[in-house]
């Protein structure tokens, strides 16, 4: 195994975190709210990222990820490359992917996803017409369209252009929406047939997520030719490598606190505890970078990846709110203020634990893997 980025994947990666270093700033970013940045958004779409992610592949897309996640920029570049530009490149028919990817490479077309515990949508066996509610969808105020796994473990594009969206104030960000499908047509991912959807999507309540990314599905345990299941595997590890960014900003954000606030006559970072702490937050933040890196690059290669991918979700849940706990306790009283950017890592590590899952719930998926065998 080679970690080290090929000079694609580092021009990309150089490219992404001085865009994102640039103009996902605080203030930019506290005006944004829980919405889109559209100026960040544009930026990077006209400096060709999205599209890139075709050249560079999963593990770029990762390397790519772990920079938005290190500014928590608001933007839905991670979702929309992963259930949009490669789900549509690597399951969709030549014609539909002649068809669908240069509105996903300008940034025209943004795809979010839904992936709920399996039977939440059903696919009727005579119309195809989709219904099922989806409690928690990831950036569903910008998209256009959503992709949606069946019953039946197949893959539907259904666009959300006569859909009702309802801005909601979440606690966390995420542009998040509710999603309600009574009779849509969507277009079936290495299929035929599109047609007008009838979708509708309502905003939720409060902010208890489903933990779409993580949930224990029997389409996940499937073998890698599964449309839905290589989709799954592929967002696990795309956003154990955003929070591997968003753990990344909160310990840097410490540690230059730390070092400059003086308790005692010494500065913070002096103390033992401290040290320790930050050292134990660094040791997380790595292992989920390492699993991420190590799960995109088998998926890259062509080797199994299942098992990897929920071995890098696990540690970017688990791990990964040790981590933003840390960077918030670091900070002392400042940690504690909802205005402070280091609490804006805090929500984004807490959501992202609650998008990938119960780190239970992904061990018991990763142990049914091993005892039936699956390759690994």
């Amino acid at each position: 195994m080679d970690f080290t980025p090929t000079e694609e994947q580092g021009a990309a990666q150089e490219l992404a975190a001085r865009i994102f270093g640039d103009l996902a700033t605080h203030e930019r970013l506290a005006a944004a709210g829980t919405g889109t940045d559209a100026e960040l958004w544009k930026a990077l779409c006209a400096a060709g990222l999205p599209g890139a992610v075709e050249e560079i592949g999963l593990l770029g897309l990762v390397l790519l990820a772990e920079e938005q996640g290190r500014t928590t920029a608001q933007v839905p570049f991670a979702a929309s490359c992963v259930f949009g530009l490669l789900a549509v490149a690597r399951h969709g028919t030549e014609e539909q992917r002649e068809r669908l990817l240069p509105g996903l490479r300008d940034g025209t077309t943004v795809v979010t996803g839904a992936f709920p515990p399996t039977g939440h949508v059903r696919a009727g066996a005579a119309d195809g017409l989709l219904t099922g509610v989806v409690e928690w969808v990831p950036w569903l105020r910008d998209a256009t369209h959503v992709l949606v796994p069946d019953q039946e473990a197949a893959l539907w594009l259904v666009p959300t252009a006569d859909a009702l969206v309802e801005p909601v104030e979440l606690t966390a960000p995420w542009a998040a929406g509710r999603l309600v499908l009574d009779g849509a047509r969507g277009e079936r991912l290495g299929g035929t047939g599109a047609a007008r959807t009838e979708a509708r999507t309502e905003a939720p309540e409060g902010t208890r997520t489903e933990a779409p990314v993580g949930t224990r599905t029997e389409a996940s345990a499937g073998p890698r030719t599964d449309p839905a299941a290589d989709v799954l595997a592929m967002a696990r590890i795309v956003f154990a490598g955003l929070q591997a960014g968003v753990c990344a900003g909160s310990l840097a954000r410490a540690v230059a606190y730390t070092s400059v606030r003086e308790q005692f006559g010494r500065p913070l970072s002096t103390h033992q505890a401290v040290q320790l702490r930050a050292a134990d937050a660094h040791m997380d933040t790595e292992a989920i970078r390492v699993t991420a890196y190590e799960a995109a690059w088998r998926h890259d290669e062509g080797l199994p990846a299942a098992e990897h991918a929920l071995t890098a979700a696990w540690w970017a849940s688990e791990a990964g709110k040790r981590v933003v706990h840390a960077g918030q306790h670091l900070h002392g009283g400042m940690g504690a203020d909802l205005d402070h950017p280091v609490h804006r890592h805090f929500l984004w590590g807490r959501q992202l634990d609650a998008y990938l899952g119960c780190g239970t719930e992904l061990l018991a998926e990763l142990g049914d893997l091993i005892a039936n065998g699956e390759p690994s």
